[in-house]
């Protein structure tokens, strides 16, 4: 039910607490502590900001997974998500999002009176979430763009190379007629199409044999 401006109020309370200031508790003096560099220091020490909002079920339209980009590029201190809405979906997204704390209500019986059983999770519903929280935090990587070690024991079988799409004489000159990119890749790249065109055969080859 906040706007940034109070979150950064009430971070500014944090931050003078977290310093054990003896001067009065005032705005101001709140907000030079958020504005310290030893504030910012101890905030980032102790502090994760959680989006929620405060509905029960939250309509999925309303949960604004993106408002953890904005409380993260606006403060620089780690984000999660305080989940009211129904399911498992939204957490996991969260994850995927980079939340780093998960709060989400459990119960015995989501019949139970009042408002929160609602918008909670039985126990088997929890062990649910927490496993896709996990998969989607393996599945996440590191970012670097390069083959997996499985991707690597496939690549002989999954990947393209160049071969004879009929039968070539030697000295035939190869193009768009005589070449196809078929699997497996033990040959040459289908990349190298464009300098083969044109060149003859060095041998005789097969139907899809690949070519050197």
């Amino acid at each position: 039910m906040s706007v940034l401006a109070e979150i950064e109020a009430a971070l500014g309370v944090l931050a003078f607490g977290l310093l054990g200031l003896s001067r009065q508790p005032l705005r101001a003096n709140f907000a030079q502590a958020f504005n310290s560099a030893s504030g910012q220091r101890r905030l980032r020490e102790k502090v994760v900001i959680l989006q929620c909002v405060t509905d029960y079920p939250t309509p999925f339209e309303d949960v604004n997974l993106r408002a953890m980009d904005t409380l993260r590029a606006t403060f620089h201190l780690p984000v999660g998500l305080s989940d009211h809405s129904t399911g498992i979906a939204v957490p996991i997204a969260a994850a995927a999002r980079g939340a780093c704390v998960i709060e989400k209500h459990v119960t015995l019986d989501r019949n139970l009176s009042g408002p929160d059983h609602r918008a909670s999770l039985e126990p088997t519903e929890f062990a649910a979430m927490v496993a896709g929280i996990r998969q989607v935090e393996a599945a996440l990587g590191d970012g670097i763009k390069q083959p997996t070690a499985s991707e690597l024991r496939n690549g002989s079988v999954a990947r393209k190379s160049l071969v004879a799409a009929r039968a070539i004489a030697k000295g035939e000159r190869y193009s768009a007629r005589n070449l196809v990119a078929k699997r497996a890749g033990r040959g040459r790249s289908p990349m190298d199409f464009w300098d083969l065109a044109g060149t003859k055969a060095p041998r005789q080859l097969r139907k899809d044999e690949p070519v050197a």
